[in-house]
């Protein structure tokens, strides 16, 4: 699934070519993805300018004035910008198409979603799907002091806490994994007994690891595709992720893979303590 980092190369990919372009058409050719397709969409925005493309962990959002369009990606979606003539292939589902570019909606899985949020932004922010996200965390609120604060008590591993959306969105599994890496710190312990100096670490840790990421163009995991059809090439540069058996890049111990809410998590037992 794309995660905060290939959300936002997406969003840096298609925001240039369409931020200032008027909507001149909605072609929708399924009525259903994730949730029923907003059939009347083309007579709400027809016209209409795309003032911004924002992200919100995981989702993008289209601001349109009246109102936003939510896209999410789902397990594997990707957004294109295709020429408004280019035929549409078997998992092609949704195009937006302004005066000389075309976003296209691809989602093999049919697990990603487009919705109308009628309003301002601060307005669609209240919205179910986007009331319950956490944090961002390359905002100025994400803390050692914020996460040390969040995690008091807290009995469950800290790698399954970087994980929950509902404190923290993005860090997804691969960037969880790196980010423990960096800091030192095994993704077994209990958040709750994890110092301040070590959130001091792992904070800073998890910043780079994302930024490092999109700047990399994000991941190349299942279906991940570019808005130029390109793959992400992060992966490549783990450090742990995926590289169970190898010798860690610091000290040659084998990397350790365990099962952690039914995720795989990548570590070295000599590293991280």
């Amino acid at each position: 699934m794309p995660e905060l980092p290939e959300v936002e190369v997406t969003r840096l990919g298609i925001a240039p070519s369409l931020e200032g372009q008027p909507l001149r058409r909605v072609i929708l050719r399924t009525p259903t993805l994730r949730y029923p397709l907003p059939a009347q969409l083309e007579s709400r925005i027809g016209g209409q300018v795309l003032r911004s493309v924002r992200r919100r962990g995981k989702y993008l959002l289209l601001d349109f004035g009246s109102g936003q369009v939510l896209l999410h990606l789902g397990m594997s979606g990707s957004l294109r910008l295709v020429a408004p003539d280019t035929p549409a292939e078997k998992h092609d589902h949704v195009d937006l198409v302004f005066p000389t570019t075309a976003l296209r909606l691809r989602d093999p899985r049919r697990f990603g979603a487009l919705l109308w949020l009628e309003g301002t932004p601060e307005q669609a922010a209240a919205h179910p799907l986007l009331a319950v996200l956490g944090i961002e965390p390359l905002s100025d609120t994400f803390t050692p002091r914020w996460l040390l604060d969040q995690t008091r008590g807290l009995s469950a591993a800290i790698k399954t806490t970087l994980m929950d959306g509902h404190r923290l969105v993005g860090v997804g599994n691969i960037y969880a994994s790196e980010s423990l890496f960096r800091a030192g710190i095994d993704p077994r312990t209990a958040a709750g007994k994890i110092s301040l100096k070590r959130y001091e670490r792992l904070v800073p840790a998890i910043r780079d690891t994302l930024r490092e990421a999109i700047a990399a163009g994000g991941s190349s995991l299942r279906d991940f595709i570019h808005s130029d059809g390109s793959s992400g090439y992060f992966q490549l540069q783990s450090a742990v992720y995926g590289r169970e058996g190898e010798p860690c890049r610091i000290c040659a111990t084998p990397i350790r893979m365990i099962r952690q809410g039914q995720r795989a998590t990548f570590f070295c037992p000599r590293c991280q303590r």
